[in-house]
């Protein structure tokens, strides 16, 4: 039965964690796994999050199934985040799954099944998960320009002719905010044109937003996709709960799906639930119950919004440290990019020579491409990568 199984591709954020770990020096930097820390080089537990917590320990009286979709409160307070009040409820289907890889393959699924010849459109670079779920559903795939290497800015001529290329009914995924590997975002006017385009071509947008609060703020980073969602009559959205309420492990993610009208929005909501049943049959409950009632809460929201806003600030506060200190070694300006990325990811440039000198020789841990995490980094360890990017030769 087994003898036809080859080893997968080595999954190289896995393999990097790996080598992090077996390496011995006690002032290793990991700025490769992309999850958020405080200053302190811990990723913590939100105090709104805690609190949740805590009553839902006192009051919670069954770890009875909730529905196939996920709870409808848990739906409604995920819809009002990310969309505002920029489209009518009965618009919107909604899917609790197991975190935001989960609401990736979920839509992946739904575009399968509706339209298996749509070609998925993806940025270059994108995050690793996407062209491997995208693959392994076997759906076709292409890329548009979207960084350019030079300016380390959004190539947004090159990303506009590439999508001239959309046909009907192809699917263009876009990162909502703080665009992972590069840090790179879209403008709001930007994302009014990449709009018009996908409406002149009637194909259909799938955002990807991860970070919502760790760009700009929680309003900002969702005007772009809200704008979309306003002019566009269909649209897919994947979200996630890990990093802006910090629960990783407890896999919170959500689809919301779009429709043009009730009728076929009541045709969405039940074939979503019907993938859910095929994949996992109920989706996890825990972090998306504690989602709810942050959201739901005034005082927990205040509080969770409060140290959202710190998070964001700190990651900001490291940007413009490490540009300055790197703008001091360099006697330059070319590293002021990364004050105005976003996010927690910037992509710095470095050859995957520099990269492995980089780790060699100062135990500088980063993905082969030079993405790091922002928010690895701390004020005491910001002029440690800055002399060891310029020693390399950046």
């Amino acid at each position: 039965m087994f003898e036809p199984l080859t080893p997968p591709n080595p999954d190289k954020i896995l393999q990097l964690m790996q080598m992090f770990r077996a390496d011995p020096r006690p002032n290793k930097i990991d700025l490769g796994v992309g999850v958020y820390r405080n200053a302190e080089g811990v990723t913590p537990i939100m105090r709104a999050v805690k609190e949740a917590e805590k009553r839902l320990w006192e009051s919670e009286t069954t770890k009875a199934y909730t529905a196939v979709a996920g709870d409808p409160a848990y739906h409604a307070a995920m819809r009002a985040l990310v969309l505002g009040e920029a489209v009518p409820s009965g618009r919107v289907a909604a899917l609790a799954t197991p975190g935001g890889t989960g609401a990736i393959r979920q839509s992946l699924e739904l575009v399968r099944m509706v339209r298996p010849e749509a070609t998925v459109w993806l940025s270059a670079p994108t995050w690793p998960n996407h062209p491997s779920i995208i693959r392994y559903l076997k759906l076709p795939i292409a890329e548009y320009r979207y960084f350019d290497s030079g300016t380390r800015d959004v190539d947004f001529a090159g990303m506009m002719a590439d999508l001239a290329g959309v046909r009907q009914g192809d699917v263009v995924l876009l990162h909502g905010c703080c665009h992972n590997p590069t840090g790179a975002n879209l403008t709001l006017d930007e994302w009014r044109e990449v709009t018009d385009l996908l409406l002149e071509k009637r194909a259909l947008p799938f955002v990807d937003i991860a970070y919502q609060g760790f760009g700009d703020g929680l309003e900002e980073d969702a005007a772009g996709l809200r704008h979309m969602a306003t002019q566009m009559p269909e649209m897919l959205i994947a979200a996630s709960c890990s990093k802006n309420f910090g629960i990783y492990r407890e896999r919170a993610g959500i689809v919301l799906a779009l429709a043009d009208d009730p009728r076929r929005r009541e045709l969405l909501q039940g074939n979503l639930a019907y993938l859910n049943r095929q994949n996992y049959s109920f989706p996890p409950d825990h972090g998306a119950r504690l989602v709810t009632m942050v959201l739901e809460d005034p005082a927990l929201r205040a509080d969770w919004q409060a140290e959202l806003e710190e998070m964001r600030l700190n990651m900001l506060k490291i940007r413009q440290l490490l540009a300055e200190e790197l703008r001091k070694l360099s006697n330059s300006d070319r590293f002021d990019f990364i004050a105005r990325h976003r996010g927690m990811f910037s992509r710095l440039g470095a050859t995957p020579e520099q990269v492995e000198a980089m780790r060699e020789k100062h135990g500088i841990y980063m993905v082969g491409d030079s993405r790091i995490n922002i928010a690895g980094l701390t004020e005491e360890t910001v002029p440690i990568l800055a002399r060891a990017m310029i020693e390399v030769g950046m």
